[in-house]
Order: structure tokens, then sequence, then C-alpha cells
């Protein structure tokens, strides 16, 4: 009986055996079943079936490395980025001794923007494996993102330690160079990926845009023809040929010889760009241009009439940029049509994205109109856009003589007082004020200007005369100190 029963359970235990290995068995069956559906989903784009594949092996196989990976590949194709980030991360839990979960985590951080995550997991990677110059590479574009140039330069080094014929690492250097303004190791940078890649466009634009910044037209000028070898039906690459012989021409600090024919060069080269294309009026905007600043470097009103002529196509169309239109403007006020300049920079301020200077010159064919509260609000508008603090004495010289003119000594002086501000040292700027205070009638703070300005120049005419007009005891001391 005891035999028996001995029996009876060895066989029980054996039974179980069977169908645990076999529950088993067909579960990895299944398992792998589903990954190959999935796979072959994606083989024909199905990335919907694939992944309920990928999810059902998930179900199968939670502490499978390669169901969340694949499935987080599906996801980051359908551009469902956090639920790819969900994956990558498990993927990498899962089995800490692989790269490519990192890898994938940090490129899925990336293009989520979340720069300083991608950087650990790239780094994390590389911890695995430091021979990965591609994970080096997005290393560095990572930091460069995320505004540590130092960080991305280190990186590169990395990269180019494993690999020195990666051309987007070198053009990658070439931007931290440049954003340091070190445009010598800039343009070294930038020569070498040109060098390793010689279609790579953008390391081109670059490698020009450097040459240009530094003077060196020729060398920018075979960039640019180069690009328009490579990019032929881009009708910007033959108005840019055209715009750098034009700034070759204008640039003073080359001698005669070298500008020498670069004006016409410009003018053919836009022209021969007007056949090229149907849509001519970039086309008809560059060449304006040139012969706005041929005419006003010249004195010329035969290209002063040309430039009205080109930019009248484009100031016509409703497809005018704002920069256009400016230009179109300028040229109007040359040739001394102001009504019509007025109306055209008016409308160019109105365009967007608006050209802050359209603002300025609005200002200046409002002003001859004698339209001086519409001049006025134009430059208050051009002195919120632009960021240029140096030419800030001329704006608030400007602002204040039109409120005077409207009679607003209040905000006249206030404007005069910054533009003082700016440049301390300008005397010019003490008369207009004390005279605006006095009309405002801030008797105490013009009687101070007076005495500041007759301290500096005792002999100035107009102080002398606002120092009687403020006839206060402490002007007349002032005034009698300096006699």
């Amino acid at each position: 009986m005891r035999r028996t029963l001995v029996s009876l359970a060895v066989l029980a235990v054996v039974v179980v055996g069977v169908a645990v290995f076999y529950q088993i068995t067909a579960r990895e069956r299944d398992y792998r079943a589903l990954l190959a559906r999935g796979d072959a989903a994606l083989q024909t784009e199905q990335t919907f079936g694939a992944i309920e594949a990928y999810s059902g092996a998930v179900a199968l196989r939670p502490d499978s490395m390669l169901a969340h990976l694949r499935r987080g590949e599906t996801y980051r194709r359908r551009g469902e980025l956090e639920a790819a980030e969900r994956d990558f991360q498990t993927a990498a839990a899962l089995d800490p001794t692989a790269t490519r979960p990192l890898d994938e985590l940090g490129d899925v951080r990336y293009l989520r923007q979340r720069f300083q995550p991608a950087i650990e997991a790239y780094q994390q990677c590389l911890r695995l494996d430091d021979r990965l110059p591609r994970v080096s590479y997005k290393l560095a574009l990572a930091h460069y993102k995320d505004g540590n140039l130092e960080g991305a330069l280190i990186a590169t080094d990395e990269a180019l330690r494993v690999n020195d014929r990666m051309a987007d690492v070198h053009y990658l250097r070439g931007l931290c160079f440049r954003d340091q303004r070190r445009f010598a190791q800039a343009q070294q940078a930038l020569e070498k990926a040109v060098a390793l890649s010689p279609g790579m466009v953008a390391a081109r634009e670059e490698l020009a845009e450097l040459y240009g910044s530094v003077g060196r037209h020729a060398d920018e000028l075979e960039q640019l023809q180069v690009l328009a070898g490579l990019d032929r039906d881009r009708i910007e690459r033959h108005i840019a040929i055209g715009l750098a012989h034009a700034r070759w021409w204008a640039d003073s600090e080359e001698n005669v010889a070298s500008r020498a024919g670069h004006a016409e060069l410009a003018v053919l080269t836009l022209r021969s760009a007007l056949e090229r294309t149907a849509d001519q009026l970039p086309i008809y905007s560059a060449l304006g241009r040139v012969w706005l600043d041929i005419a006003q470097a010249r004195q010329d009103p035969s290209a002063l009439n040309k430039a009205v002529e080109a930019l009248e196509r484009v100031g016509a169309s409703t497809a005018a940029t704002s920069e256009a239109l400016t230009l179109y403007g300028r040229a109007l006020l040359e040739s001394g049509r102001v009504d019509v300049a007025e109306r055209a920079l008016q409308q160019a301020t109105e365009r967007y994205p608006v050209q802050p200077a359209a603002f300025w010159f609005y200002a200046t064919a409002a002003e001859q109109q004698k339209h001086f509260d519409i001049a006025r609000q134009a430059l208050l508008q051009y002195d919120a856009l632009t960021a240029d603090q140096s030419g800030l004495a001329i704006r608030a010289s400007r602002i204040a003589a039109l409120s005077s003119r409207l009679n607003d000594f209040k905000t006249a002086a206030a404007w005069l007082e910054r533009a003082l501000a700016a440049t301390p040292n300008d005397r010019r700027l003490l008369a207009p004020l004390a005279e605006a205070q006095l009309k405002a009638g801030d008797q105490p703070a013009a009687r101070a200007t007076i005495a500041r300005g007759l301290e500096k120049d005792p002999e100035n005419a107009a102080l002398l005369a606002l120092a009687r007009r403020a006839g206060s005891h402490k002007s007349g001391t002032a005034l009698q100190s300096t006699r």
C-alpha cells in the first residue's frame, strides 16, 4: 500500500512537472510569436498592430527587455514620445548592461527637449561602452542645446578620439566655437567638416557666413557658388551670390581695385536669376536693395530710379515682406515721394514678421508729412523692438523733439534725460532739456540743468538765455559766476 502511494506521488509530481514545462514552453512560444507578429507588422508600417503584438509579449514576459525595447521604438515611430520614454526606461532597468535602451532613451528625451535627462542617459550609455562615437556626438548635441558649450566640446573630443572622420562632429565643434566667438577655431572645424563631407550644406552655409563676417569675400563667394551648385533649384542661393557681390563692393575696408566691378556683378547675377524662376519678388527685392545702395554711394539718380522701379513690383504685391516694403519706402523717401513712402512704410510695420527698421523710416516719412503724433508712435515702437543701445541717444532725442512739437514737454524732458544718461558728455542736450523742463513747469529741474550746463560751458548762448528766462536767484548767481 505504501509503495502504491509513493508511486502515485511520484506520478503526480511528474504530471505537474510536465504540465508546468508545457505551460512555460507554450508561453515562450506565444511570446516569440507575438514578437514576430510585431516585427512583421512594422515591416508594413502597421504600427498600431505592432504595438498590440508587443504589448501581448510584455504581458506574457514583463521581464523582457526586448519586448519593451521594440514597443518603445514603435511608440517613437508613431510620435508617442512619452510612452516610448517609459518603455526605454523599463528596458534599461531590466538589462543594466545593455547600451541600446540607454541610447534610445537619450534620443527620445532629446526629441522631447528634455536635454539634461538626455545627457544623463547618454553618459550612462558611455559608461558601459566609451567607444560609441555616435553616442558621444549625441551627448555633445544635447549639451549644445542645453547651452553648455564646454560640455559639448568635451563630448566632441571623445567622439573624434574614436573616429576623427565624422563630419557632423566637426560641424558641431564649429558651431560651439562660433558661439564662443573663437572664429579661427570655428573656421578650422567647419573647413574640416566640408573637406570630409563636401555636400554638407549646413556646414558650407555657416562657413560662408563666417567668411563674410570677417571680410573674406572671395572665400564667401566660393562657398555660396558651391551651395548654388548643390541646390540648383533654390533661387535664394543665386540671390545670396548677388548680395555677396554687393557687400564686397560696399566694404570700405577693401581697396578700390578689389571692390571694382562687384556692384555690376551683383546686378548681373540677380538679373540672371530672374530668368530662372517665376517667383521673382525676392529677386526684385534684392535687386532694389543693390540699386539703392549704389544710388546712395554714388549719388546716382539713375540708380535710384532703377531701385524704385524694381521695388515697385514688390510693393504692389500682397505677398511683399516687411523687409521688402521697408526697402521700397526708403527708395521712395530718397526720391522725394514722401507721401507714397509713408503709405508703403505703414504697410511695412503691419506685415509680420515685422522689420524693426520699418518703424524708424516710417517715423521719418510721417515727420516730413508733419504727422508728428504718428512719427512719435513709430519711434516708440522702434525703441521697444530694438536692442541697439548705441543708438539710444539719437532715438531719445528724436522722440523728445517730436514730443516738443506736440507740446508734450514733460515727455520731451523725460526722453532728453534718457538721451543724456546714454551720452553724459553731450553738452548739446542740456539746453533742449532745460527748455523742455521750463515749458513743462519744472523750474527747479530746469535751473539745475542750466547750472550744470554753464559749469561745463560758461559761454553757451542758449543756456545763458534760458538762465535769464528761469529768473531765479540760483540761476542768476550761476550766471554771474560765469562772467
